[in-house]
């Protein structure tokens, strides 16, 4: 896997996460205990730090940056889906964000909401608690979030992190 330190920054990573060989880690990151970090991600802490709470997957082709004065923070138990875009934002704990969505700087997306495939989150926007964020830009769709696709995620993902490790295999 491609981990660098970036100055004297240093990605800490628990030994329980899985880090697929293919994904990038630069810098200022912390992944936590049970984590799934997808192929092709990169998670890149030059400017500030990111960090990923334990539990959560960050799934193929995703970018997670920060900026100068913004980390962007992922809580425990989140889904993020496939090639999406996180930067300067906070993702509270068992919230979804789903594939090829935006969430951009000083955005939150709160406990048990769902951003949806394709959605953009402008900066300084707040998705609430249970809520779903759609389109482009991202309106809210109060309480309208599904409980159990955000739980059904978190069960596959961390069951992930523990198969990985053992299961995967290259044959080439």
């Amino acid at each position: 896997m491609a981990i660098y330190a970036f100055g004297a920054k240093v990605p800490q990573i628990s030994a329980t996460a899985f880090v697929h060989p293919e994904a990038v880690i630069i810098g200022d990151v912390t992944i936590g205990d049970l984590c799934f970090i997808g192929p092709c991600a990169v998670l890149r802490g030059d400017s500030s730090r990111i960090v990923i709470g334990a539990r959560t997957s960050i799934q193929d082709g995703t970018v997670i940056h920060c900026t100068a004065v913004l980390p962007t923070i992922v809580g425990d138990e989140c889904t993020v889906g496939h090639n999406a875009h996180l930067e300067g934002c906070t993702i509270e704990s068992g919230a979804l964000v789903g594939s090829g969505s935006l969430v951009l700087h000083a955005a939150v997306v709160e406990t048990g909401a769902l951003v949806a495939a394709g959605a953009v989150v402008l900066g300084g926007m707040v998705v609430p608690a249970g809520a779903l964020a759609v389109g482009v830009p991202a309106k809210i769709k109060p309480g309208a979030a599904d409980p159990e696709t955000i739980a059904y995620s978190i069960k596959t993902y961390v069951e992930n992190a523990r198969r990985y490790p053992g299961e995967m295999r290259r044959i080439d």
